[in-house]
């Protein structure tokens, strides 16, 4: 089941990254992340609520390991990934993504002991190769500029995602994840929430809310993206090995360039393609040694 929840998982994030596109003109990266959490905890306490899954005590540790998962990976992750994808838009941001199957595999031998072969060097290359191609010659200093910065806040954002997602897997073993769901988020919530009022004082964070939960695009996009996928893709890694489940979240790359195109019309030249195509080979390669 883990295979299929993973693949599930790269078909509602990219419908979610799409949706995100649209509603990122209309919000700052902080307030957009506020919302979606804030529509993903909801989601999370009220399925706990009608499939009556109980709230585990956790020990001290494993409290201290998912408050820094959320920080990480709710809070400073999905802030970066945003503002990448306000730079950048969901075709390039694609791109960008296919470094995270490197990143699992690197991090889960860091964490884990898990042997990195000459193959998964190889893979990894082709990934940077492919990333690099499909951004060199950009036509404006002040566009190479802004896609540079955008290329560096996503290379963190999947750097922070997948380590906070690792962090929390032996937790996961004995546990349901829409509950490690829900403590990841509600901290990352509570986080993002203090930061918004310190930053822009609560009236601007009231009217941004308010605004935030009438859009349908944050709405839609926040099931999708924070709900359903956050689900599915922690029960993927929870229930096959993180190169497996890395892999197949990695169809979301291919998935995202298609939508952006049949969607928001957005257009893929032979750069492009050749760069999604060296991206997508070496992701292939790297997570092939896990298969």
């Amino acid at each position: 089941m883990g295979d299929l929840y993973a693949i599930m998982t790269a078909f509602c994030w990219s419908s979610a990254v799409i949706l995100f596109d649209v509603s990122s003109k209309n919000f700052q990266p902080l307030h957009l992340n506020l919302i979606k959490n804030l529509i993903g905890v909801f989601g999370f306490i009220l399925t706990l609520l009608v499939f009556s899954i109980p709230l585990p005590i956790f020990a001290g540790e494993d409290l201290i390991t998912l408050s820094v998962s959320g920080l990480l990976g709710i809070l400073i992750g999905d802030l970066f990934f945003l503002e990448s994808l306000r730079r950048l838009g969901s075709s390039l941001v694609a791109i960008v993504g296919t470094i995270y199957v490197p990143s699992i595999l690197i991090l889960s031998f860091c964490m884990f002991g898990e042997v990195i072969t000459m193959q998964s060097y190889i893979g990894a290359i082709l990934v940077i190769i492919g990333i690099a191609f499909s951004f060199y010659k950009t036509p404006k200093v002040a566009q190479s500029k802004q896609i540079v910065v955008g290329v560096i806040f996503g290379f963190l954002a999947n750097l922070f995602t997948a380590y906070s997602v690792l962090m929390v897997k032996p937790i996961m073993h004995n546990n349901s994840v829409v509950v490690v769901a829900l403590y990841r988020f509600g901290i990352g919530l509570i986080a993002c929430m203090l930061l918004a009022i310190l930053k822009s004082g609560y009236k601007v964070f009231y009217r941004t809310l308010k605004l935030g939960l009438q859009d349908k695009y944050v709405i839609l996009g926040s099931l999708m993206g924070t709900y359903l996928s956050v689900i599915l893709w922690l029960a993927g890694y929870k229930y096959t090995i993180a190169g497996r489940a890395a892999i197949y979240n990695q169809l979301s790359t291919v998935l995202i360039v298609v939508w952006a195109r049949i969607f928001l019309k957005d257009p893929i030249d032979k750069r492009k393609l050749v760069g999604v195509g060296l991206a997508i080979t070496g992701a292939l390669i790297v997570s092939a040694v896990k298969l």
